[in-house]
């Protein structure tokens, strides 16, 4: 990248993006809220199926789910006695998805294992 021809970068745009992504990037360094985000990345899930596809007990779910919530990067739906969660951040879903190429993509497992 040459300093030439980019104009100057303004510091505070800078430090606001920097903040912003290391919440994201916080929130995902917990396995748990990572492999969530990988399923609701196939689509929309309702708590049970979270449950069962994952392994994670009530109240691991439940808490995990809510820090999701807060920092909105999850959305939910109720239909019935049922929650569905789905992702509500473009930029979550696209740091989704280069995490799943680099980690579980067919290279991938030609280059870790």
């Amino acid at each position: 990248m040459s300093t030439a021809t980019t104009a100057p970068i303004d510091l505070s745009v800078m430090r606001s993006a920097a903040h912003q992504a290391c919440r994201l990037l916080k929130t995902l360094s917990n396995a748990d809220r990572l492999m969530l985000l990988c399923q609701l990345a196939q689509g929309e899930r309702c708590v049970s199926e979270l449950e069962a596809l994952l392994g994670i007990v009530q109240p691991t779910l439940s808490q995990q789910l809510g820090v999701l919530r807060d920092e909105q990067l999850v959305r939910t739906r109720r239909e019935g006695k049922n929650i569905y969660y789905h992702i509500n951040s473009d930029i979550a879903l696209h740091v989704m998805q280069v995490l799943y190429t680099q980690f579980c993509g067919i290279h991938a497992k030609e280059t870790l294992c």
